[in-house]
């Protein structure tokens, strides 16, 4: 049986919630675009794999199996855009409510599902919430307070208002998100043929097409240590509940070797170069504020 919702309470603002992009001083702004974004973005994935929508609506829409690596750099264009985007943010929001407005499908049992529908829709930002908490409890030297797991909480709930989630699909604080998300994993959430071909994909990744046939084997040679890194970050990164409903291993030693690594990159990660650090759009909106705020003193000392 799944929990009931406790919604966040929009009654003192009368209108729906104001959609607006993120600025600098939001910790969203701050941590997503870092590279450590993609370690925890496979266990993300895998739990929207097994929410039955999405798992129906990704098995007939979605080039994971084909293009997996242009799908994944697709993906993290526009989750950097969601951040760092700012009035773009708002236009990619809609763009993608546009684009699965006609993802709907029948699965095999006859059911229909579609893409847009309250809960599975949420359910995208709700796994970006667990990646973000899972990712700072392994690759971070600075453990999150739960003062912080609600700031940033509040933060994705805006999130949520730019991609028009319904608000009966939020959850009133962090402190209640924890045990409904729990529940979800635990008593919602299904073991799909779509996420084990999901885990199979990140273990082995498909050549993209403009490589020649022949390159293939030198493509498979140097992508296979990523594949394989990929695939330990996203089940070590994954809930274990989700571990067993899907039958994967992941022994103590596994788990010391993950948290070893996360502590290695927990302290390599701050002290890289930005350029290095960030993501590409992350970094160039992270440059622009300082340039806009060196304009910003300059105007500020002028002769009046």
């Amino acid at each position: 049986m799944t929990a009931a919702v406790a919604p966040i309470d929009h009654a003192n603002r009368g209108a729906r919630p104001e959609r607006r992009p993120f600025t600098p001083d939001t910790r969203i702004w701050q941590d997503t675009g870092l590279i450590t974004f993609s370690l925890t973005a496979g266990s993300a994935f895998l739990l929207q794999t097994m929410e039955p929508t999405i798992a129906a609506v990704v098995d007939e829409h979605s080039t994971f199996r084909t293009d997996p690596m242009g799908r994944a750099l697709r993906s993290i264009a526009s989750v950097m855009t969601w951040i760092y985007g700012g009035d773009e943010a708002l236009a990619e929001a809609d763009r993608l409510r546009a684009m699965h407005a006609s993802l709907n499908t029948v699965d095999a049992h006859g059911v229909k599902h579609q893409a847009l529908s309250s809960g599975p829709w949420a359910w995208v930002l709700h796994t970006a919430i667990f990646a973000f908490v899972e990712g700072n409890r392994y690759f971070s030297s600075e453990p999150l307070t739960e003062a912080a797991k609600e700031s940033y909480y509040r933060e994705v709930v805006q999130l949520m208002r730019n991609f028009s989630v319904a608000p009966k699909e939020i959850p009133a604080s962090f402190a209640e998100w924890e045990p409904w998300f729990r529940d979800q994993v635990e008593n919602h959430l299904q073991a799909t043929g779509v996420a084990h071909d999901y885990l199979r994909v990140i273990r082995n990744i498909a050549p993209p097409k403009q490589i020649p046939a022949p390159l293939h084997p030198v493509w498979r040679a140097a992508t296979t240590p990523i594949g394989r890194m990929q695939y330990f970050f996203t089940v070590g990164t994954t809930p274990e509940v989700i571990r067993e409903k899907l039958g994967l291993t992941w022994t103590s030693s596994d788990e010391r070797r993950l948290r070893a690594l996360g502590w290695v990159i927990g302290r390599t990660v701050p002290v890289l170069p930005e350029r290095i650090r960030y993501f590409p759009i992350a970094y160039e909106a992270r440059r622009l504020e300082r340039d806009r705020a060196r304009l910003r003193r300059i105007l500020d000392l002028r002769p009046m």
